[in-house]
């Protein structure tokens, strides 16, 4: 794992450890509360760039990098939102991926039937950002592997922490729903591969890692 520095709230520091080849980030006990908005947002900007393909399958059996006990499998809920992490037993933290740290932090939501519809007029297939696996857009809007529905990143959301932290004002054009499937169908296009599993939250991260950048 590589470690991060990243803007805490009131001023501190927090150190993350994070492998963007497995896409999992390592949290000392409490450390990803203490996350300031700041920054998430430039957590935001690392994942963003580490998603061009999908990460490795992780262990059955993973152990605590400081401790090395066996981490226990957890299943939480932020609001309505599901989402599950490793914890040490000994409280020395927890592993969590990618998708389900922005689960985690309320930044992953489901489409709407009228955005679902929208997407299937730019694409006919999707990979789904949970697991990888193929949806079929004609039959389904939920993924038969692992029963996440379609998601994307929380675009307002995120475009309303940017707004309150930018020190002057800013005519970079909004991201929206529109331009991030018309960007999706882009990246389809430009790589059909078939093994591509980019999925609508990968390609929304790679958008908002560069639209951040300026911040």
């Amino acid at each position: 794992m590589s470690q991060q520095t990243l803007d805490g709230h009131g001023g501190t520091e927090v150190q993350i450890d994070l492998c963007a080849g497995c896409q999992v980030i390592w949290f000392d006990h409490f450390e990803s509360l203490r996350l300031s908005p700041g920054g998430t947002l430039r957590l935001f900007q690392t994942i963003g760039s580490s998603t061009a393909s999908r990460g490795r399958p992780l262990a059955e059996l993973l152990a605590c990098p400081r401790c090395e006990t066996r981490l226990v499998l957890t299943n939480d809920r932020q609001r309505n939102t599901p989402f599950r992490y490793w914890r040490c037993g000994r409280n020395h933290g927890k592993l969590i991926t990618f998708f389900d740290f922005l689960r985690e932090k309320d930044f992953i939501r489901p489409l709407s039937p009228a955005q679902v519809d929208l997407l299937r007029q730019n694409v006919q297939m999707i990979n789904c950002s949970n697991c990888g696996a193929p949806i079929d857009l004609a039959r389904a809007s939920t993924c038969a592997h692992c029963g996440t529905p379609i998601s994307t990143v929380d675009l307002e959301q995120i475009s309303r922490m940017a707004q309150q932290l930018q020190r002057k004002e800013s005519s970079r054009k909004e991201i929206d729903v529109a331009a991030l499937f018309d960007a999706f169908r882009a990246e389809r296009e430009r790589d059909r591969h078939p093994d591509a599993q980019s999925g609508l939250v990968e390609t929304g991260l790679r958008m908002i890692a560069g639209w951040l950048s300026p911040i």
